[in-house]
């Protein structure tokens, strides 16, 4: 039995996380010694660590609700955590190329930057003029 500080150090997930994700239902509400503390399981930190990695690779909780349901079924077919994990693939792809195209057009706007007063200064100029833009970001 672990009190929720424990589990909150071996998941490497804070207290108010783990509140949190009682309260969204991700996790049950565990038992309660007399003293009204919190008692979590093994099962519970291996729950909660699924979670905190699946919120690492970026799901969202509603995805992860329903991977952690899908675990609950060893026996059916893996495709819908694989569409999951596919959508949430291309939610980082998508991601990736907005980041790049801010990259490239920060780097542009960097590159004028040899003027010496903030009054000549072109990323101020850039800023307050998004027509100076190359690519919509």
């Amino acid at each position: 039995m672990f009190s929720i500080g424990d589990l909150s150090r071996r998941a490497g997930v804070k207290v108010p996380t783990i509140r949190y994700y009682e309260q969204m239902g991700l996790i049950s509400a565990p038992d309660r010694t007399e003293g009204n503390q919190r008692r979590y399981e093994k099962n519970d930190l291996d729950r909660l660590t699924f979670i905190r990695h699946a919120r690492d690779l970026g799901f969202p909780i509603e995805a992860i609700r329903e991977l952690l349901t899908l675990s609950r079924h060893p026996e059916e077919p893996c495709e819908r955590a694989d569409q999951i994990a596919r959508e949430q693939l291309e939610e980082v792809q998508e991601k990736i190329a907005r980041l790049k195209k801010l990259e490239a057009e920060l780097a542009r706007i960097v590159s004028h930057a040899d003027c010496h007063t903030v009054g000549d200064c072109y990323v101020i100029r850039a800023l307050s003029d998004h027509g100076l833009c190359e690519h919509e970001h």
